[in-house]
């Protein structure tokens, strides 16, 4: 069994972890660090896990038999702990509030966009850092344009979130750009983003435009094959709606043009796909396996 922990155990992300790894058949929870309910139980904060789960947090972060670290931290607070305690080279560490998002490969960190990076994930990477919630929607709606060095116009990206999302403040446009160039290197197109709180606790959902002259035919089958053999990446032929993905770890794509206006929809659940089932995503590859297991959840859509 993986032996996990959780360090800022008390947020909306953290609750979903938690739900992810004890439902994870080959994870078991060690402890989940929260300095302001220590001795408090995780059932009390996160209520939803009444009945499924009797651990109470802590206020003592020992990493000694923890294999992967999660970290729920506020910005800058992983870094801080990283540099005041000695940690084994073998501890794997998922970011996923963005302390090393930006730092780019030299920190021992892998951008942890499974349908980017997954072969630097499998293939000896230790450590990820997961995008923000609106960056990861928005990438996934361009990364098949990119690898086809397709990006070359004017990029305008709008959405909206979740009010429970607090990743508003990242730089989205330098993290959709590094992603880009991961793909197409002399990407330089000019990117406008505009993401903003909705009235809702779940959700991301981003619309892109950009110019492109090639037929929606062609673009379909692009996406298609990019995304043939990635486990929760979907495209399909009808608008989208948060409501399809809510409480998954997936991801809808919709396809639209008009003259030479290309519409890309995506909708993703941010504390899931966007956050928590995300970093479960980049463990199960740092760790060898299959990348949907314990991510076979249910959708809330009827």
């Amino acid at each position: 069994m993986i032996k996990a922990a959780i360090m800022g155990g008390s947020g909306c992300r953290a609750g979903e972890l938690v739900r992810l790894i004890i439902n994870h058949p080959d994870v078991n929870l060690l402890w989940a660090y929260s300095l302001s309910h220590a001795g408090a139980a995780i059932s009390d904060i996160h209520r939803g896990l009444v009945g499924e789960c009797d651990m109470t947090f802590t206020d003592k972060a020992v990493l000694d038999g923890v294999d992967v670290l999660f970290s729920c931290l506020p910005q800058g607070k992983l870094r801080e702990f990283l540099n005041s305690v000695p940690v084994d080279d073998n501890l794997r560490i998922i970011d996923i509030t963005g302390d090393f998002r930006h730092d780019g490969i030299d920190s021992g960190f892998t951008y942890g966009l499974p349908e980017l990076n997954r072969k630097a994930l499998v293939r000896g990477a230790t450590k990820a850092s997961t995008p923000s919630p609106a960056v990861h929607a928005a990438a996934l709606g361009l990364l098949p344009l990119a690898k086809n060095l397709l990006l070359n116009t004017p990029i305008e990206i709008t959405g909206v979130t979740a009010s429970t999302d607090s990743s508003l403040g990242n730089n989205f446009v330098n993290e959709i750009s590094d992603a880009m160039t991961a793909l197409q290197t002399d990407f330089s197109a000019p990117i406008t983003m505009d993401i903003r709180r909705g009235g809702f606790t779940r959700g991301t959902a981003v619309t892109i435009k950009t110019a492109i002259t090639i037929s929606p035919e062609s673009i379909r089958r692009l996406f298609e094959e990019f995304y043939d053999d990635h486990n929760f990446t979907f495209i399909v032929d009808r608008p989208v709606d948060i409501l399809d993905v809510a409480n998954t770890n997936k991801a809808l794509i919709y396809i639209d043009k008009e003259n030479d206006i290309l519409t890309i929809s995506t909708v993703i659940d941010n504390i899931v796909k966007g956050s928590s089932g995300n970093a479960i995503h980049c463990m199960n590859l740092l760790f060898g396996l299959h990348e949907r297991t314990g991510l076979n959840l249910k959708a809330s859509a009827y």
